[in-house]
């Protein structure tokens, strides 16, 4: 069942649709551009490829029940 569920959201944001789990939370898909980034140790410039990244924003419910334990 676990299996199933993981699989249809994998689907789900594949394809670029935000996944919501009542109570729990949404997966939520941003596309970030190029932007020049730098190494921290050589100090040198590099460019950072645009991509698609995946975030997680939990709902109010889980926030409030992690803040009563």
């Amino acid at each position: 069942m676990v299996e199933a569920i993981l699989q249809h959201m994998t689907s789900a944001l594949s394809e670029g649709e935000n996944v919501k789990i009542s109570g729990f939370g949404t997966f939520l898909l941003r596309d970030k551009g190029e932007r020049i980034g730098r190494n921290p140790k050589t100090g040198v410039e590099v460019p950072i490829t645009p991509r698609r990244v995946m975030t997680f924003r939990a709902s109010q419910m889980l926030k409030d029940r992690i803040s009563e334990s």
